[in-house]
């Protein structure tokens, strides 16, 4: 069994596929999955949780917790700055100036901590704009 290295050659695309799509569950998916799994089929997860939960080793148990904050940074403001400093500035409730000065001094980071919601409105307004922004 110290074969492993030879055996992660062995697997299939389809089982590659269902197994990065289980890794890269939330925990609320993977619950889901289990209670399904159970439900339909009578397949009960291993004591304390289950493999779906467990399985991303990287960060331990927590891993399976999706990233929850983000800082949204203005990474351009294409051919329409006016209507870009536009937005930063309700967004941010900068000055106009002050805005200005962060949509010409890209990157700007124009929310810390944001939530996946508020990244997707803010993103959205930026880009109708016509500027790009990136989720750090």
């Amino acid at each position: 069994m110290s074969e492993e290295g030879t055996a992660v050659a062995e697997f299939s695309a389809e089982a590659k596929e269902m197994g990065d799509k289980i890794a890269g569950m939330t925990l609320k998916q993977a619950k889901e999955l289990s209670d399904y799994l159970k439900d339909v089929h009578g397949i009960e997860p291993a004591a304390g949780g289950g493999v779906m939960v467990a399985a991303p080793a990287e960060g331990g148990g927590a891993a399976v917790e999706e990233k929850t904050e983000w800082d949204i940074v203005l990474t351009g403001f294409g051919d329409k700055k006016l209507n870009v400093v536009k937005v930063v500035k309700n967004l941010t409730g900068a000055s106009l100036m002050e805005a200005k000065k962060m949509v010409e001094g890209v990157p700007a980071t124009l929310k810390e901590g944001a939530s996946k919601e508020d990244c997707d409105k803010i993103k959205a307004e930026i880009e109708e704009a016509g500027g790009t922004v990136e989720l750090k």
